[in-house]
């Protein structure tokens, strides 16, 4: 976080702003520098430039894109991997950002220029944020746009800032690839309105490939330091805020997590300010929590609430100090799992279980949206206490975009939540943001108290089922990565006509209410379907001497050149049979195992566990 605060009222100054978009690049003379074989430096005109290295140039751009996010290897030291989001690209993406903001507020406005657009920039601690964030804020001031330099930030609290007054920015940036390597960074993209679409960033994309092939010169505007502002401290205190008055304790109203003790593990990412910003000043007594210091080589694990190293240090931690509740989040903080004062790991299924019996109290019929991977347990949970499931299709944005679309056809719905752990609530803006999943948490946990009740959190769920087998395998694409998502559609789409067929007996696809599977998993039947992002299905899985009894989800990976397969059984065992079915009956007789590298699933049929 920025050691000194700016007020608004005095932003950085551009005086170039408006003569440099939107096609400030055009005016360049799109030289390109080549080496000669003399070592002299020549020039040569873009339009004698060879396509090949033109359409690599935007290729290498394009592929960045991450479903609605932008991820990249920005530092060497992946084996494998070559660093593919640079300062260079980074400028071209920032400055594209800024033009599309422009663009769509002198539209909004129906005015032909805006001035003073501005745009907060937030990052995570990533040892490669100090030099992107650089070239992302001469992209900005290429576009014309102002930017202020929130400094080390969470996801949530970048798009909280183009909302709370007095900041209320017109746009934001977020710097983070959330629970990746070291060696990666990304962009997540924010207005008022949300986060942006998977189609908004493929436009981005396209948009900065041609300016990155177009600027080999790496010619860049000199810019004013960005103003440096310190919104983590107001969007800690709306987070106090919202647990003071929800709370409304009878006898300490500014400190009602007195008598509290609450473990919290930042993974060394962005998320130590809610133990000394939120819990402590709060009354809680924070003692025992761990890698609070903002680390960007993660050395302890990674921050991530499904990584079993750190839910497992968590609990160590919860059960050793006899605390009342152990919270887990992800490097940009929007995402979380908690463990209970037992010392039982809350997340995937159970955190959506738990959430969903809070919001139910609250919203009692509401309906719950969740991706396609949930358990049939889960789904009776919902059931049972008088919520409707849907099912839907795999992806943070699919599952909160889903959600949107429902409220607007009037089907009240007030929670979205991946089993990664994003969660959103329409309450809170349809934002997925961990640290308020928490203070949900932490305030039922102060409720149950205050009524006499001395169990934890954990015994919301205690009726929750949870499937007797699980797993998930992944089978990465044997292609060079320009042709992987169309190879990863190949072989989701032969998995479809394989089952649709009845090569696979006892398999056959599954459906939820108003979703079916066509063209992807459960797609919507209206008028006007979602995009896909990437091919997946959800098949149920019967036999003669259990009935149905698992599913099997298939799917590209939009993170890696990988398909990714869960599978889970009410019986003991299932998961490996349905493995074998796959195997056997799809994989190797389609030939599909001639561009997938299936050791994995071999080693779990040979061993029955996954490596």
């Amino acid at each position: 976080m920025a050691a000194t605060s700016t007020s608004l009222l005095t932003a950085p100054t551009n005086s170039h702003k408006r003569n440099l978009r939107p096609s400030a690049y055009t005016q360049l003379n799109f030289c390109f520098q080549r080496r000669t074989t003399h070592g002299c430096i020549v020039f040569s005109n873009a339009t004698k430039y060879t396509e090949v290295v033109i359409d690599e140039e935007i290729d290498k751009i394009k592929r960045l894109q991450n479903g609605p996010d932008i991820r990249g290897v920005a530092i060497e030291g992946e084996k494998g991997r070559t660093v593919d989001l640079s300062p260079a690209a980074v400028e071209a993406i920032a400055e594209s950002f800024g033009e599309w903001v422009i663009d769509g507020l002198e539209k909004e406005r129906r005015q032909q220029t805006v001035e003073d657009v501005r745009v907060s920039f937030g990052r995570d601690p990533r040892i490669s944020g100090p030099s992107l964030s650089a070239a992302g804020f001469s992209g900005l001031a290429r576009a014309g746009c102002l930017a202020f330099d929130m400094g080390l930030a969470t996801t949530p609290a970048c798009f909280m800032s183009t909302l709370l007054q007095p900041f209320a920015f017109d746009a934001s940036i977020m710097m983070t690839a959330s629970h990746l390597p070291y060696t990666r960074n990304g962009f997540k993209f924010f207005t008022p309105k949300g986060g942006l679409t998977a189609m908004e960033v493929e436009g981005l994309c396209d948009r900065a490939a041609r300016k990155y092939a177009n600027r080999m010169t790496k010619v860049s505007v000199t810019v004013n330091p960005p103003a440096r502002i310190d919104f983590m401290s107001a969007y800690a205190r709306h987070l106090r805020d919202i647990i003071k008055e929800r709370v409304n304790h009878p006898l300490h109203y500014d400190t009602p997590l007195k008598g509290f003790q609450i473990i919290v593990n930042a993974g060394n990412g962005s998320g130590g300010f809610f133990t000394w910003d939120v819990l402590d000043k709060l009354g809680a007594d924070t003692f025992g929590s761990l890698n609070l210091n903002p680390d960007g080589m993660f050395p302890n694990h990674i921050p991530n609430p499904e990584d079993k190293i750190a839910m497992s240090l968590t609990r160590t931690a919860v059960l050793e100090n006899s605390a009342n509740l152990g919270i887990v989040f992800d490097t940009d903080v929007d995402r979380s799992g908690v463990v209970d004062d037992k010392g039982n790991s809350i997340n995937g299924d159970r955190l959506i279980a738990l959430m969903a019996a809070i919001v139910l109290r609250e919203h009692p019929g509401t309906t719950i949206v969740t991706d396609a991977r949930t358990s049939m347990g889960l789904t009776q949970f919902i059931t049972n206490r008088g919520g409707h499931h849907c099912l839907y299709r795999v992806g943070y944005r699919n599952v909160i975009d889903k959600g949107i679309q429902l409220n607007k056809e009037g089907i009240e719905t007030h929670l979205m939540m991946e089993t990664s752990g994003h969660g959103a609530l329409k309450e809170n803006h349809f934002l997925d943001d961990g640290a308020y999943m928490v203070v949900k948490t932490i305030i039922e946990m102060v409720r149950m108290k205050l009524a006499g009740s001395d169990e934890g959190i954990g015994s919301l769920i205690k009726e929750l089922e949870d499937p007797a087998d699980s797993v998930e395998l992944r089978m990465n694409i044997l292609s060079e990565p320009r042709y992987a998502k169309a190879k990863g559609a190949e072989i989701v789409e032969k998995f479809r006509n394989y089952v649709e067929e009845g090569w696979l007996t006892g398999w056959e696809f599954d459906t939820c209410g108003d979703c079916w599977v066509s063209e992807g998993c459960l797609v919507d039947t209206n008028d006007a379907p979602a995009a896909i992002d990437a091919r997946m299905y959800r098949a149920k899985v019967s036999d003669e001497e259990h009935g149905q009894h698992g599913w099997l989800h298939i799917r590209q990976s939009i993170h890696n050149p990988n398909i990714a397969m869960n599978m889970q059984s009410s019986v003991q065992g299932g998961c490996l049979s349905m493995a074998r079915v796959l195997l056997n009956k799809f994989i190797l007789a389609s030939g599909m195992d001639r561009i997938l590298d299936i050791s994995q699933i071999e080693r779990y049929i040979r061993s029955g566990f996954v490596s």
